[in-house]
């Protein structure tokens, strides 16, 4: 007979792992495996969504697939696992997971969980837990089989003496035979096994089994949808919340990013003194020089737009007032002067607000910069971005004007000191050089951490900006 041990080393378990950032959960968004494939090290078998960004999973070893664990749309914690894999098919001396044993009604509740061997869960960057020793403790089925036998041979014998079976103790009764993805079918499905008719060979219960059993109450209670089961090939994504014609409310969980997003910006509104400033600038000449620019040699592969030179000028403007580059450390009570820009980008996405930030952005030149602003809104568009992209900032721009709103009032990203909203770009009236003409204006809103920065400096900042971006010229006077 096989051994719990041989068992452990044919079906290998891949867990949820910690994708970084500190992370806790994540949403399974979409499987690219169903139950059979054949899967080698390093295939992508599914892409997760955390609070922060989408990431693709690869698994670390080869194999079948045996088992899905959850179905897409489930929020799974780290460290749970989320497949199975066969890592000897056809093999000839290991069997397949024995069923459960018979056991004791008496044992009303589901065998605890085989304890986990002990070591750090593993991480996205380079996982794989370092093979060990250590073995999983045998089920309690496997030893309760003996007892369980032992008691059917009691009963048997009782029955030969007298001819009649002696009132068998509830203890006796036998647990219904199914193997542990059918029971956990008949459990999502509110189905008590002892219920079922089994058809399966040596009367083990089979999932075709459940779902008959299943059918009845389906029809009795169609308003009652039961949970998509782990087991099951999943195919299809879980539908979100969609109200009905009469419904007067829609209720939506809040998960992923959009929890995040909520949770950070919560904290960072009512942990942070926030200021925020205007200014309304006329940008004509900023205009001329991105039309000029895109007409660059030295710019041809990059896109040119009004935001690179908006991200230049704050650049500038932040190496001509440092300090207000710097962050509030609550626990030591010290302000952290950065020397490097980490420069934020807060970028609308299918998914909800995330803000990837260029690294070492103040070293850059026009066309790096114009490089890095290219690569990091198209990998957000199709829901790249990783964490590590999300994290270190220290400056944030966000450009509400790209949905015609003149301005806002941003919130602080969480543990930076500044934030410039840019409104939306618009030909109106303005005195220049003492006549009335149609100029291209724009208003700044410039939101600040005021533990760390005071309205002297946050003007500064802003009147810098915005002094930039009327004169551009002074981007090569002042860098």
């Amino acid at each position: 007979m096989t051994t719990m041990t041989e068992t452990s080393a044919r079906f290998r378990e891949f867990k949820m792992p910690d994708v970084g950032e500190g992370l806790t959960e994540a949403e399974i968004l979409k499987w690219f495996v169903q139950p059979g494939d054949t899967v080698t090290d390093g295939q992508v078998v599914c892409e997760v969504e955390t609070a922060k960004a989408a990431v693709e999973l690869p698994i670390p070893f080869d194999g079948v697939v045996h088992e899905l664990r959850f179905p897409e749309g489930t929020t799974v914690d780290v460290g749970q696992v989320i497949i199975s894999v066969d890592v000897a098919p056809g093999s000839e001396d290991v069997a397949p997971l024995p069923a459960p044993a018979q056991e004791p009604v008496a044992a009303a509740t589901e065998p605890a969980p085989a304890e986990e061997p002990k070591g750090r869960t593993p991480v996205l960057v380079g996982y794989g837990v370092a093979e060990t020793s250590t073995k999983r403790r045998p089920r309690k089925g496997a030893s309760a089989a003996p007892e369980a036998a032992a008691v059917a041979a009691a009963v048997q014998a009782e029955m030969n003496g007298h001819g009649t079976p002696a009132p068998a103790p509830e203890a006796v009764t036998a647990r219904p035979l199914a193997k542990p993805p059918v029971r956990k079918l008949a459990k999502d499905l509110g189905i008590d096994l002892a219920t079922v008719t089994p058809t399966g060979k040596d009367g083990i219960i089979t999932r075709e089994d459940v779902h008959a059993a299943a059918a009845p109450a389906a029809e009795a209670s169609p308003a009652a949808a039961p949970s998509v089961p782990v087991s099951e090939p999943v195919t299809a994504a879980v539908e979100a919340p969609v109200a009905s014609a009469s419904a007067r409310e829609t209720r939506i969980p809040v998960k992923g990013v959009r929890k995040a997003v909520a949770q950070a910006m919560v904290g960072s509104a009512f942990t942070a003194p926030h200021v925020t400033e205007f200014v309304t600038v006329d940008v004509t000449r900023t205009m001329k020089l991105v039309a000029e620019l895109k007409e660059d040699k030295d710019m041809a592969g990059v896109r040119v737009n009004p935001l690179l030179i908006i991200a230049k000028a704050l650049l500038v403007a932040i190496k001509r007032n440092p300090e207000v580059n710097a962050a509030w450390d609550e626990a030591n009570q010290e302000i952290v002067q950065k020397h490097y820009v980490n420069l934020g980008i807060a970028a609308a996405t299918p998914r909800g607000l995330i803000v990837p930030n260029i690294k070492d952005a103040h070293d850059k030149t026009l066309p790096q910069l114009a490089a890095a602003l290219g690569e990091l809104v198209s990998t957000a568009r199709d829901g790249k971005t990783s964490p590590a992209a999300m994290a270190g900032g220290t400056v944030t721009i966000t450009n509400v004007g790209v949905f015609g709103v003149d301005t806002g009032t941003p919130i602080l990203n969480p543990g930076e000191s500044a934030i410039l909203a840019v409104g939306a770009i618009k030909l109106q009236p303005w005195v220049h050089k003492g006549k009335v003409k149609p100029r291209q204006v724009t208003t700044l809103a410039l939101s600040f951490d005021h533990r760390l920065v005071d309205g002297e400096l946050g003007s500064k900042v802003l009147a810098d900006v915005a002094a930039i971006l009327e004169q551009p010229k002074r981007l090569i006077t002042w860098a």
